[in-house]
């Protein structure tokens, strides 16, 4: 189900205030916060969907680290996690199941995330995801829409992923590029989610579904800001440009584009593909972070030292409404 779809049916729908829920679904935040005391909230998401990619063992891995990811957007602890399977097994073997549980069995053993559990259906597609619950600080907890005016904005994971896997569909990517793929989706956002955390930090969120634009639009819509980005200041992956102007672009990206180019102040004037690759939508995408100016590079060159393919790409500001894209 899209973000969309389920926004459209909780249209309307609003539940009692209860005293201690801090996030709901009315705040199209990344994970729901439940208050516990006043230095502790539970921090809950869930995520499932269809294969991605072939290799089960790699589908599991990437599953699990984009359900993952919502709690790190988030600046939280994941700590347990439940398991969501819908599986035919009257057609296919079982042992591929057992590859897809192991895959995100060695990736909440990465996050130091306890499986408890879960449950599973037969049904006519393998979907499978996770649900997860951590801890949270919530005076420090990290919210999606609330940056601040002059902070810098960082990326945490090249864009082009949702590409790639479209091209994978149409048995057109090579296997290093569909290798490249799978790094990065099957990288935790664990520790530039930690790094983070050691700096001053005013919103951030994870690239999925809507593409790194239309988070950014979630992040800015709100507020008093626009936001500057350069598109050529971003890490794009390796064919994606190429393969964007052939029209291999997944049907979500077309959606993004319709349901937030409103949003855009220059929309038209940016090539076509160009646009589809800011609205690709990621499956385990990095983080976007706002960070004070004075603070950026040195966060930047440590998530870097990590290991992180984390770039500086654009500036919330309140000298432009909305978002002006440079391409």
């Amino acid at each position: 189900m899209s973000p969309e779809l389920l926004d459209r049916a909780l249209s309307g729908m609003v539940q009692p205030k209860y005293p201690n829920l801090l996030i709901d679904y009315l705040q199209a935040e990344d994970a729901g916060v439940f208050l516990i005391n006043d230095d502790l909230a539970l921090v809950q998401t869930l995520d499932f969907f269809p294969p991605i990619v072939d290799d089960p063992y790699n589908f599991g891995q990437i599953a699990a680290c984009n359900a993952l990811s919502d709690i790190y957007a988030m600046g939280a602890i994941p700590k347990t996690a439940m398991s969501i399977v819908c599986f035919p097994d009257d057609t296919l073997d079982i042992g591929i199941l057992r590859e897809i549980m192991n895959g995100a069995l060695d990736k909440l053993m990465e996050a130091e995330t306890a499986l408890l559990g879960g449950h599973s259906i037969s049904d006519s597609e393998i979907k499978f995801g996770l649900s997860i619950s951590g801890f949270v600080n919530p005076n420090k907890m990290i919210k999606n829409n609330t940056p601040r005016d002059g902070d810098i904005i960082i990326v945490t994971k090249p864009i082009g992923t949702g590409i790639i896997n479209t091209v994978l569909k149409a048995d057109m990517a090579s296997p290093e590029l569909i290798n490249i793929a799978i790094k990065y989706m099957t990288q935790l956002n664990k520790t530039a989610s930690e790094i983070a955390l050691k700096y001053d930090i005013s919103c951030g969120t994870d690239v999925t579904g809507f593409g790194f634009l239309g988070h950014l639009v979630e992040m800015i819509q709100n507020s008093e800001l626009g936001a500057v980005v350069e598109y050529d200041k971003m890490i794009i992956l390796p064919e994606v440009l190429e393969f964007t102007k052939m029209g291999l672009v997944p049907a979500g990206a077309y959606n993004n584009k319709n349901y937030r180019s409103c949003y855009i102040n220059n929309f038209a004037n940016i090539p076509a593909e160009k646009m589809d690759i800011l609205f690709d939508p990621q499956t385990s995408g990095g983080l976007i972070l706002g960070v004070a100016p004075n603070q950026a590079e040195a966060m930047l060159q440590e998530m870097k030292s990590s290991g992180i393919d984390a770039f500086i790409c654009g500036q919330f500001t309140k000298d432009v409404s909305r978002i002006e894209v440079i391409a």
